[in-house]
């Protein structure tokens, strides 16, 4: 019988942390996502923080709600940096609960970690139907239906 994928997860608060899941929560967001083995270092920070990282590394100048940094392979290795303003805005402009938004943005940036991506219809479609059944088996809505 095969072990089940194994999570190193290490988190760091770059915001205050009252303003961001605990790590029992990021934890057990990112292991319901878990498809191989993952070491993978979570980041909490503000919007100057993500705009920097987000003009940096994909060339916008704006803050972004979820980036994932790739370092490895076998495990799956990286950084999945998460903008605790932008989450919280974004969370009341879609009608959702902070809780709801902060599982479904932690399910996403495992699945890049673990090779997953959106750049193409077909790849799109393949990751969000992966995400909402993720998020709706961790007990919340699907993330990607809008609220009437």
């Amino acid at each position: 019988m095969k072990a089940p994928p194994r999570l190193s997860l290490a988190v760091q608060y770059a915001v205050d942390p009252s303003r961001a899941p605990s790590r029992t929560r990021l934890r057990r967001w990112a292991a319901r996502a878990l498809q191989r083995d993952c070491r993978v270092t979570v980041r909490i920070l503000g919007a100057a923080e993500s705009r920097r990282l987000n003009r940096e590394f994909r060339g916008q100048d704006h803050a972004t709600n979820v980036l994932t940094f790739i370092y490895g392979d076998s495990p799956a290795e990286g950084d999945i940096a998460l903008c605790a303003p932008l989450i919280a805005r974004e969370a009341r402009a879609q009608a959702k609960t902070a809780e709801a938004h902060w599982a479904h943005l932690v399910v996403h940036g495992m699945l890049h970690l673990q090779g997953w991506d959106h750049v193409s219809d077909p790849e799109a479609t393949a990751m969000e139907t992966l995400e909402t059944r993720i998020v709706i088996e961790l007990g919340y809505s699907d993330p990607y239906r809008i609220a009437a």
